[in-house]
């Protein structure tokens, strides 16, 4: 008896096994419903396929590997694990290609390679912006080195397409990682990522494995991502045809010269100099009012002069700096790039922006935002307003001095406007690498000075004590600065300052914003240039 009921679980196990097996064939072949993105970001009926005519490859005669292919095709309903369409969102034509992460993880090989490489061409050949949706375990490791140079030939697509202007917005979703992060995923000028993804080099798998300890939760997502200065914005799957159509009208690729308009007549008037009607104040009454916890910052400025504000975030090397805010927007409807120092208005808020003191890779973070001013022609704005770059010892150890120098070395050469505000302290070089500028614009009660009144009293006098006459004797105000030439204009404050009526404030900067637009826009770029040169030439 005990042999028959052996024999009868053996036959019953292999039944078991049998539909297990059949039910697993069937899974394989069955249909799947894919939820593109590029359907949901594009305006109805407007996608158009483009490179269809891309089929897989099997450089090294992998065993098994067209079977797979085959059943992923089947699965699909794609060739590969890459599509292209061109198509508008609203009304804006533009090129979207996307990685199906139901097709072999969405891994790239030589179709996927060869799929991008198209789309970025098509767009630099036809002038549209490029958008891509990335989701990706990383190389096709069935295709060997073939897989590998699909980032090199991606990336060199991407350069070209960068290098005549072209916009490229780069999707991460859940998951982007190998050889994709490490290729045309992470070159985007502007880089969203969807909540949650997982977005890496190495797999935390291979991660884990290789050091032998638990990563820590949340380590590669794209919340982690954005703090470590990767990513531009973590945008929900909902917001991205919206977040999308934001930015591509922010990018009009019209450049700022060709946008620019002679001053008005009203603009042009000749600036009554406002140093005449200034209460008697002392200087360190001045450093003061500059100080003013109620004093509007950036973000007012911004609300209060522009529209269609974007933060954009990270230096794309180690972090994203809260002390520093970069992004782009509009004033009176052509688009610019904004950036400036962040204070708070209370304790809390003045801890979370280090008051105002960046690290450098806030400075590398403005640096990013600047080139792309240039590469599609925004001028660039700033608002100064800070103590002075932050002193520590980790900002050393991170090159504070060296990012600061190359913010210098940048805004030299930058062939687009560039106006600058000094809304309130302007603390030495770490409110200099805001400040090349072509026009620089001061409000009435703001300061700019070589270092802090307690900074420059330490150092000389050995005595932080001795401030208020620091103050009196570094010619530290809007009007000491407006008499050597080194500010433009002095824009008057209301009654009680600034901080008593931000939005009179606005509306005095406002035209001097317009007018400083307009007559920089109308200069070639030598011209530009030169003179931004010889502005700098002149002092001492």
């Amino acid at each position: 008896m005990a042999g028959i009921f052996d024999l009868f679980l053996e036959r019953k196990a292999k039944l078991e096994a049998l539909a297990t097996k059949r039910k697993a064939q069937r899974a394989a072949t069955k249909k799947l419903v894919i939820k593109s993105h590029i359907d949901e970001v594009l305006d109805p009926r407007s996608a158009q396929p483009l490179f269809t005519d891309i089929r897989p490859a099997n450089p090294l005669d992998f065993p098994g590997y067209a079977e797979k292919i085959a059943l992923s095709a089947k699965r699909t309903g794609y060739p590969d694990a890459g599509i292209c369409r061109a198509g508008t969102i609203e009304g804006r034509a533009v090129i979207c290609a996307e990685l199906l992460p139901e097709f072999m993880m969405g891994s790239m090989g030589v179709a996927v390679g060869e799929t991008i490489t198209r789309a970025a061409e098509y767009a630099l050949e036809q002038g549209m912006p490029l958008i891509i949706f990335s989701a990706s375990g990383g190389a096709r490791m069935q295709e060997g080195m073939f897989s590998l140079m699909q980032m090199a030939k991606t990336a060199a697509a991407i350069q070209r397409l960068s290098q005549a202007g072209g916009l490229f917005i780069s999707v991460l979703t859940h998951p982007t990682t190998g050889g994709v992060t490490a290729s045309f995923a992470s070159l985007g000028d502007i880089i969203l990522a969807e909540p949650g993804a997982l977005i890496g080099f190495a797999g935390p798998r291979v991660i884990e494995q290789t050091i032998g300890s638990k990563l820590p939760e949340g380590f590669q997502s794209a919340e982690f991502q954005l703090a470590h200065g990767f990513v531009d914005a973590v945008v929900p799957r909902a917001a991205l045809r919206q977040t999308l159509a934001r930015i591509l009208r922010l990018h009009p690729g019209v450049s700022a010269k060709r946008a620019a308009q002679a001053p008005s007549q009203e603009d042009a008037a000749p600036m009554p100099s406002p140093a005449q009607a200034l209460p008697a104040i002392t200087p360190q009454q001045q450093v003061e009012l500059a100080r003013a916890v109620g004093r509007p910052h950036v973000r007012d400025f911004i609300d209060g002069l522009l529209t269609d504000f974007v933060e954009l975030h990270g230096d794309r090397l180690y972090s994203d700096d809260n002390a520093l805010l970069c992004g782009l927007a509009c004033f009176e409807g052509r688009p610019v790039t904004v950036a400036g120092h962040i204070k708070g208005a209370d304790l809390t808020s003045n801890i979370a922006s280090n008051f105002g003191m960046p690290h450098p890779e806030g400075y590398r973070k403005f640096i990013r935002v600047a080139q792309q001013a240039q590469k599609f022609g925004r001028p660039l704005i700033t608002f100064i307003d800070t103590p002075g770059a932050y002193p520590g010892a980790q900002a050393e150890e991170r090159g504070q001095g060296s990012a600061i120098a190359q913010c210098l070395f940048e805004l030299s050469r930058l062939e687009v406007p560039i106006v600058a505000f000094i809304t309130g302290e302007g603390g030495s070089g770490g409110a200099l690498a805001l400040g090349v500028a072509d026009r620089l614009i001061m409000l009435e009660h703001a300061v700019y000075s070589v270092l802090s009144p307690e900074g420059f009293a330490s150092i000389l006098w050995k005595d932080a004590k001795r401030a208020p006459e620091a103050c009196e004797v570094m010619k530290l105000t809007a009007q000491d600065l407006l008499a050597f030439g080194m500010v433009d204009v002095v824009a008057p404050e209301p009654a009680g300052s600034a901080a008593a009526n931000p939005q009179a404030t606005f509306e005095t900067l406002r035209p001097l914003l317009r007018r400083a637009l307009d007559e920089l826009g109308c200069l070639d770029t030598p011209t530009l240039l030169q003179q931004r040169y010889d502005r700098y030439r002149k002092f001492g």
